[in-house]
């Protein structure tokens, strides 16, 4: 198969190099750099599993800047580009998306177009609506279920496939039942659950998943704010809960609050959604993780620091994403309280983030701390451990 991928990000990237092992890609992003990069084997996104795959595997994989003449011979064209929540509108940011469709109806083509970014709930069928005269019967939805920092390998070992499919177009269930099995074609995984459902299914499927991962991490946080406040132990209380199988030992560290590319964006989404509809526990689940950083926040300040120094801007260990991490919340409620704030950040390349002084030097970035906080533990603190606020108790993400 000839496939074309709009967006060289974690979905784009990892679905690039997952389908590359056994079909033509075309890899197209609007940034120079990004492209070279992924040309000359370097991965652009701090990824084991795409670095490797990259750097060993026989990719029949292309980046380029143009993606008018990938997608007019594709069989498929797979959108992954970023779509963020505006919270003026009260609603994802889709024109990205609804950019790459005009191009794609310019060039004209009879290609299945999948939309892997994620999306608000009618979405698909709205857009289906919006082109009905040129594209619109051609383009279904695949919700992705990764992790930061594991997008390749949550792709070679998924845990479903959705695809998301108007039921009544014969022709087009099959054609999506063909990706799915070109996704499984690249999987090292064996007997992957595959569910052919409506698009619009599909895309509740992704942000009631989403919300529901960000309500254990949200219960998990409240049940630490509690046992930090009532001098009890995190850690005790967790592991007599999660004993139960019914709740497990996973999703359970404590932290700032969940972030990153996908959490924050999900819930206020499917908030959104939920418009009309009656809900008490999706706006809590919401409104917990902005309560909790207030608590991290007051924590910090009860120390009564006149500098205090971040360790780390990004969301998980081994990443370089800081997008939304919710250490950054916490910043500014500290300076709101006339704080100084500086920051150890190595994959910061600028000397100021935010107006606030970034220093490179290690040492001198603990020294020159009054308190530390760490929303994750690395061992390089372990001298400083006077110093330090962190809610990681379990040393892990």
């Amino acid at each position: 198969m000839k496939i074309a991928v709009a967006g060289t990000g974690y979905v784009g990237l990892a679905n690039s190099i997952l389908l590359a092992q056994n079909n033509e890609v075309h890899a197209i992003d609007i940034i120079p750099e990004k492209v070279e990069m992924i040309n000359n084997k370097i991965s652009p996104i701090v990824d084991k599993e795409i670095t490797e795959y990259l750097t060993t595997k026989d990719l029949n994989l292309t980046a380029t800047l143009d993606g008018r003449d990938a997608y007019k011979e594709a069989d498929y064209i797979v959108i992954a580009t970023p779509t963020n929540y505006n919270e003026e509108q009260n609603f994802f940011d889709t024109s990205s998306i609804e950019s790459v469709l005009d191009i794609v109806k310019e060039v004209g083509t009879n290609a299945t177009i999948v939309i892997k970014s994620t999306i608000p709930v009618g979405y698909t069928l709205s857009i289906r609506e919006k082109y009905k005269d040129s594209i619109g019967s051609q383009i279904i939805f695949s919700p992705e279920f990764l992790r930061e920092g594991k997008a390749l390998y949550d792709n070679l070992y998924p845990s479903r496939i959705i695809v998301g499919v108007p039921k009544y177009d014969a022709e087009l269930v099959k054609k999506a039942e063909g990706f799915a099995d070109l996704l499984k074609q690249g999987a090292i995984k064996e007997d992957i659950k595959t569910l052919i459902i409506n698009p619009t299914e599909a895309e509740a499927v992704k942000l009631f998943a989403n919300t529901y991962l960000a309500m254990r991490v949200s219960y998990f946080n409240e049940l630490d704010t509690y046992a930090e406040l009532k001098g009890l132990n995190t850690m005790e209380i967790i592991e007599g809960v999660g004993l139960d199988p019914r709740i497990g030992d996973h999703y359970n560290n404590p932290s700032f609050g969940y972030g990153g590319y996908c959490l924050p964006k999900d819930t206020k989404q499917l908030l959104a959604n939920f418009t009309g509809v009656p809900n008490d526990i999706v706006k809590a689940i919401v409104d917990a993780n902005h309560t909790r950083k207030k608590h991290i926040a007051h924590q910090v300040l009860a120390r009564c620091p006149k500098v205090v120094g971040v360790y780390r801007l990004t969301m998980k260990s081994d990443s370089d994403n800081f997008r939304q991490s919710s250490i950054q919340s916490v910043i500014k409620m500290l300076k709101n309280n006339g704080v100084d704030i500086v920051i150890y950040e190595p994959t910061l390349k600028e000397e100021t983030f935010d107006g606030d002084k970034v220093i490179k030097d290690f040492e001198e970035f603990k020294k020159n701390s009054d308190v530390i906080i760490a929303n994750r533990f690395e061992a390089g603190l372990e001298d400083v451990k006077e110093k330090l606020y962190t809610r990681d108790i379990y040393f892990r993400d």
